[in-house]
């Protein structure tokens, strides 16, 4: 390509199909855990109030990712995002650059579909009871990534907002606004999609076979659900300190800690029996970036979307 392409967040939200970006991740998982990426350390520079973090990585087949991204929390109630960014996609054999396109929505999108991959690898298969907890950005994202993972008999919808709930559980005619616990009470699967700085549901209120996900950044999985396997997107989320690790993680035996990428490449079983409540822990990672951009970059070609910029 002789051109720069960029992509604003519309560009990106019209290109991305779930089912392509799950099997896209799904591979990239893959590939993670069998060596063939290389993602070091985050690295966030701090102003009094927020953040610009740096994500690089690079997937073997997909190229090499640097997301740039701002995290402000004060923006929450504003018209400004608290999540802000951009994305530079290069050749991963000539380092030539390649696209910049938007990371808000890039990441909104890959951080729900890597936690379907997820849930559809451990999950069990006669899940048909989905519960959200949680109805901002990834409450929406989530209900997109899912609703084809299951035959969903009922969608559970609790949020802190109940006009944010009201207006999830209106998106799926199986929809249905609870409270927290009810929600979590027999639920065969359940997204924890809040930004709670404590836990949002308790271990007690989980179904045996129940499959556990959760995509916050700060402490909203209960530290009961840690106690045995815990399933993630890299090895060391649970022995890097937050903000790039997980929390809930730190201090976890790394034994019982299992890459997703494991279970894709056959060298974990995932599920053990039907009793099992599995647990995923999200943290984001770079190689989820890279999949994601690299299925809008070759998708917003393919169809002639988005701006070409001489470099």
């Amino acid at each position: 390509m002789d051109e720069l392409v960029y992509l604003t967040e519309d560009d990106v939200r019209s290109v991305l199909h779930m089912p392509e970006l799950r099997e896209r991740l799904r591979v990239a998982f893959g590939l993670h855990s069998a060596g063939r990426t290389d993602v070091p350390a985050r690295i966030a520079a701090r102003s009094p109030k927020g953040m610009l973090a740096a994500m690089p990585g690079y997937v073997e087949g997909v190229g090499l990712v640097l997301k740039a991204v701002s995290v402000f929390p004060h923006n929450h109630g504003t018209d400004i995002p608290s999540h802000q960014g951009l994305i530079i996609m290069c050749d991963e054999h000539t380092g030539t650059p390649t696209a910049v396109m938007d990371a808000a929505s890039v990441t909104a999108f890959r951080t729900a579909a890597s936690a379907a991959v997820a849930a559809d690898l451990l999950a069990r298969a006669d899940s048909t009871v989905l519960a959200i907890i949680g109805a901002g950005v990834q409450g929406h994202s989530h209900l997109q990534a899912f609703t084809d993972l299951r035959p969903w008999s009922e969608v559970r919808v609790a949020s802190r907002n109940r006009g944010s709930a009201m207006s999830l559980a209106a998106r799926h005619p199986s929809g249905r606004v609870m409270g927290f616990a009810e929600a979590a009470r027999g639920a065969d699967v359940i997204c924890l999609t809040t930004d709670a700085d404590e836990p949002v549901i308790e271990p007690s209120w989980v179904k045996a076979g129940a499959h556990v996900g959760s995509v916050g950044n700060r402490a909203e999985l209960h530290l009961g659900f840690t106690t045995g396997e815990v399933f993630v997107e890299w090895l060391e989320a649970a022995t890097t300190p937050p903000p790039a690790g997980a929390r809930e993680l730190q201090g976890v035996d790394p034994a019982r800690v299992i890459e997703i990428g494991r279970v894709v490449n056959g060298d974990h079983p995932g599920r053990a029996d039907h009793r099992q409540v599995t647990v995923y822990k999200s943290t984001g990672h770079a190689i989820e970036d890279a999949a994601a951009a690299r299925l809008v970059l070759d998708l917003a070609v393919e169809r002639g979307i988005g701006m070409r910029l001489p470099r």
